[in-house]
């Protein structure tokens, strides 16, 4: 063997040795632990194979220690339930929307706001820039370690009376909406008649003709099967659903530093599964409905901009309840981002 061989098959050797000791050393800084994640939507959605890759990615970096159980379908109980066990520190995970927590942290209901972003790229602009830190001092005052915003998407409104081409469509017609004020509101300003109820009774509604429509994401509409029970759905992208990783506070506390940053790691991980997932199933679920038999149609952008003049009312309510520098902090950081 030449001298040269030799030295670089030993200075391989070395690389290896501290590769090792540095993954041994990261390693070190876990215990075995098995913590649970808590999630209304069902295995197929596109949060839920968010959480799937979140438990993998903690699997990696631990070696296998810090292991992730996902519960999915509400298996431990509904959004608010969950998020109760989170704070008092019987449950470590949950995965959910604002909606639940506006009682205790009011500014959330910000991002229940109609017309509030424009499309995807202001979503992942606005979702991984100051909001984070911004929110997640508030999370804290209650008991929660916010990870990361993942989403449901954008929402859309189906019925079964006709095409909804500008807000004037929408007048008379019942819609079930989220046990929401925001909702209840927004839908009012159409000149609709909101009927909140949960999500577990919205096909029961559609099809007793008790609702006439609802609103919710693309893949929520198509994993319900609500085009069974609907003829039309328009793309009103009137608002969109995001969804916080939270993690217990009390529970948070007690790891070790390389447990927390991978936490924040690995759901950063989950963000980019989900919102991939997101973007592809959408596209398909689209088509699959369409083949089905449900009439699908674009609202033009000079009708969306008339149904955002619509409810700046709900705005101006909101934001009494959400209070001045909340606001001036989301519509600045919109501006920033659209380049105004």
């Amino acid at each position: 063997m030449t001298h040269t061989r030799c030295s670089l098959i030993k200075a391989a050797f070395a690389v290896t040795l501290a590769a090792a000791g540095f993954s041994g050393a990261a390693q070190a800084q876990f215990q075995e632990r098995t913590v649970r994640m808590s999630s209304g939507s069902s295995k197929e959605f596109p949060a839920s194979l968010g959480m799937i890759r979140m438990s993998q990615c903690l699997a990696e970096k631990s070696g296998g220690k810090f292991k992730q159980r996902n519960y999915f379908d509400g298996a431990l109980g509904s959004e608010l339930a969950a998020s109760q066990q989170v704070r008092t520190g019987t449950l470590e995970l949950v995965i959910l929307a604002p909606s639940p927590l506006i009682g205790s942290i009011p500014e959330l209901a910000v991002l229940d706001l109609p017309f509030l972003f424009s499309n995807n790229q202001e979503v992942e602009a606005f979702f991984n820039g100051k909001v984070v830190d911004y929110f997640r001092e508030k999370y804290r005052g209650i008991g929660l370690e916010f990870l990361s915003y993942w989403e449901y998407g954008f929402r859309h409104a189906t019925n079964s009376k006709r095409p909804i081409t500008k807000w004037e469509d929408m007048q008379g017609l019942k819609f079930r909406v989220m046990q929401n004020k925001v909702y209840i509101d927004t839908f009012s300003s159409f000149g609709a008649n909101p009927i909140p109820l949960t999500f577990a009774e919205v096909y029961s509604a559609l099809e007793t003709k008790t609702a006439d429509g609802q609103e919710n994401p693309i893949t929520a509409i198509e994993n319900m099967k609500f085009y069974e029970v609907q003829k039309y759905l328009s793309l009103t992208r009137h608002s969109y659903s995001p969804v916080a990783v939270i993690y217990s506070k009390k529970l948070f506390d007690q790891l070790s530093k390389g447990e927390q940053q991978a936490l924040y790691d690995c759901s950063a991980q989950g963000q980019k599964v989900a919102l991939s997932a997101t973007r592809e199933m959408e596209a398909k679920k689209l088509d699959a409905m369409k083949k089905a038999g449900l009439q699908v149609n674009e609202v033009s952008p000079a009708e969306l901009a008339r149904m955002r003049e619509r409810v700046k009312p709900v705005w101006d309510a909101q934001a009494k309840v959400i209070g001045e520098p909340t606001m001036n902090f989301v519509q600045d950081e919109l501006k920033r981002i659209r380049g105004q």
